[in-house]
């Protein structure tokens, strides 16, 4: 059994895909971008802005799921832009102070509207 999750707190799929799926207690997110679900345009072109946005997307998309960032046990990073790693990963470590989940960095050839950074979780429900 599966449940959709949907939040109008982080922007919309724009595909056939959903913000997140819980299956067996765990959260599956889709990869989030740096783009405010409100105006659907990046917060700003640089790595920590749209670094930021994603976060407060994950977030939503994670609330929604009931969880929290404490619950994630595997990230991965996808960046347009490996240069962008150490101001990511000063933004990242905020959200994951403590016990951070397991992570994968990629560089790859280019992101969904031309993004710098997009991250997805798996998550524990509590």
């Amino acid at each position: 059994m599966k449940t959709i999750v949907h939040t109008d707190h982080a922007p919309p799929a724009v595909g056939p895909y959903s913000q997140a799926v819980i299956a067996n207690g765990v959260v599956y997110t889709a990869g989030q971008v740096g783009v405010d679900p409100t105006t659907r345009q990046f917060t700003g072109p640089g790595i920590e802005e749209q670094t930021r946005q994603v976060f407060a997307n994950l977030r939503a998309v994670l609330t929604a799921a009931g969880c929290a960032f404490d619950d994630v046990v595997k990230a991965t990073v996808f960046l347009a832009d490996m240069n962008d790693f150490a101001a990511m990963n000063t933004i990242y470590a905020e959200y994951f102070p403590s016990n951070p989940p397991a992570r994968s960095t990629v560089q790859v050839a280019r992101l969904p509207i031309d993004a710098r950074i997009e991250i997805e979780l798996i998550a524990v429900v509590p």
